[in-house]
């Protein structure tokens, strides 16, 4: 078994071959919390969950930091526009992050380090890279310090740049660099900026830059080389690429493969704050179930553009229902002879099937989602022949397994008890039950005393609704119909 992934560095599928036998350390750039959670967000979110179910199925232990950047410009500036201290308005947009993270069942992090209680590993860093040549206290003795481009001859691998080839940024400020192409590591503290916002370092008070935040705190959970860096194809340059530059420079061999989940576009346009287009998770939640949501992000490959719309969603929504109504009917039909259901909490050790080879196959090769459905499909179909049959019940205890243990890994598993918990599911689907057997009970009765049109008046008033009843030689069962 080898699993094979997409780096962005080398532009090439790789084998993974962890720097540990048996063990996966990943490290994912998590969100600077200075606004709401977009779709943007969640994608790289359920990307890597992803990623790390199939790589707990496929008997890894994982580590997996996932940072949050609790100090920035940015959190500065809004924090002043709505009004409250800049660590309250972090920690807000931080709970709310987590609570979408919640609503679309990812695993919680190993370890989900802040920026600020980690600004002594920065400076220690800051410190060898100043040492070592690379960096340098800027020339107006302001306090600020800079990472010098001109002087790391790989600058620019991770995006396949030259540095000569690299324009500033049009905002770039020339004061106390080298070059416009230098970036900050360190921020003096500013007139007007809140005193709280800064920390003592060798160069004056101030705070780090953006950059030097995920180094440091990547190197501390996981060490100085470690398997997988993630995040958002956006943060590629100059994140990713100004990250890769400093800790190599201070000598750590930081991350063998480098992984991007693709970017979305809303209405064939990029998602962007500029165009105003950004779809919020309070507004897709508000529209769509979590369920749906995550469907929706999981079915394309991560690498991908993904293209959302109302349009799109209903069709990943319809796709997911013939899921649900799938496993809905095949669990009432099995009973108490239904599967366990599986559970990623136990590493999926205590499941009583395997995963198809061709869906094995599919996720080994850089996680191949696409084709990965495709095998579920073909055994949802399998399993509603037998449905139909009323036939070999141990075989369909087998296929509801099967998919429940696919949709599990895939993080969109219907029957998982995560997504009745997040919301109203079993109180109406119990409710559901409760009047369906009354009104069965009722048709059950007409059918004895030979009124027929009764019994298929309540029928059709069920079926109006939306639920089918059908009848078995064990009695009946019904499921929501989903077209």
């Amino acid at each position: 078994m080898t699993i094979a992934l997409y780096n962005t560095a080398s532009r090439t599928t790789e084998d993974l071959r962890p720097v540990k036998d048996g063990h996966v350390g990943i490290y994912v750039c998590g969100a600077t919390v200075q606004g709401e959670p977009h779709i943007g967000h969640l994608r790289s979110a359920s990307v890597f969950d992803l990623l790390r179910r199939w790589l707990i199925y496929r008997g890894y232990s994982v580590t997996l930091v996932r940072n949050v950047t609790d100090i920035d410009d940015k959190i500065l500036s809004k924090s002043v526009e709505e009004g409250r201290p800049w660590f309250a308005h972090a920690y807000k947009y931080e709970r709310a992050f987590t609570s979408a993270y919640s609503a679309l069942d990812i695993i919680p992090p190993s370890y989900e380090p802040r920026a600020t209680g980690h600004i002594t590993e920065m400076i220690e860093l800051i410190d060898r890279l100043i040492d070592a040549g690379y960096a340098y206290p800027a020339l107006d003795d302001s306090g600020d310090v800079y990472f010098a481009a001109t002087s790391w001859a790989d600058y620019g691998e991770l995006t396949n740049q030259r540095l000569d080839d690299m324009e500033p940024a049009n905002d770039s400020d020339m004061r106390g660099k080298k070059d416009a192409r230098d970036f900050a590591l360190w921020k003096a503290h500013k007139p007007g900026e809140p005193e709280t916002a800064s920390w003592p370092a060798p160069w004056g008070r101030g705070r780090p830059g953006w950059h030097i935040e995920c180094s440091a705190m990547s190197t501390k959970y996981l060490g100085a080389n470690f398997d997988i860096h993630g995040g958002g194809l956006d943060l590629r340059f100059p994140h990713h690429e100004n990250e890769l530059a400093q800790s190599r420079a201070a000598g750590d061999r930081f991350a063998n493969i480098w992984m991007h989940s693709g970017l979305l576009n809303v209405g064939g346009d990029k998602m962007s704050k500029s165009l105003g287009n950004s779809v919020f998770a309070s507004e897709l939640f508000n529209s769509y179930s979590p369920l749906a949501v995550r469907y929706f992000l999981t079915g394309a490959s991560y690498r991908s553009i993904l293209e959302f719309s109302p349009e799109a969603m209903d069709r990943q929504t319809a796709s997911l229902d013939r899921l649900a109504n799938f496993l809905q009917r095949a669990r009432q039909t099995l009973g108490e002879d239904a599967p366990a259901l599986p559970n990623v909490d136990t590493a999926y050790s205590d499941r009583s099937v395997d995963v198809p080879a061709e869906f094995a196959a599919a996720l080994d090769d850089d996680l191949g989602v696409p084709r990965a459905l495709s095998v579920v499909f073909a055994k949802v179909s399998d399993g509603a022949k037998l449905l139909d049959s009323g036939q070999d019940r141990r075989t369909l205890a087998t296929i509801v397994a099967e998919v429940e243990l696919m949709l599990d890994i895939l993080g969109v598993n219907p029957s998982a008890e995560a997504w009745a918990q997040g919301s109203s599911d079993v109180k109406v689907e119990s409710a559901l039950d409760s009047l369906v057997a009354a009104l069965a009970a009722r048709r059950a009765e007409a059918k004895a005393e030979k009124d027929f049109a009764a019994a298929d008046a309540i029928r059709d008033n069920l079926a109006a609704a939306g639920i089918v009843i059908e009848d078995t030689a064990d009695g009946y069962r019904y499921h929501v119909d989903g077209n």
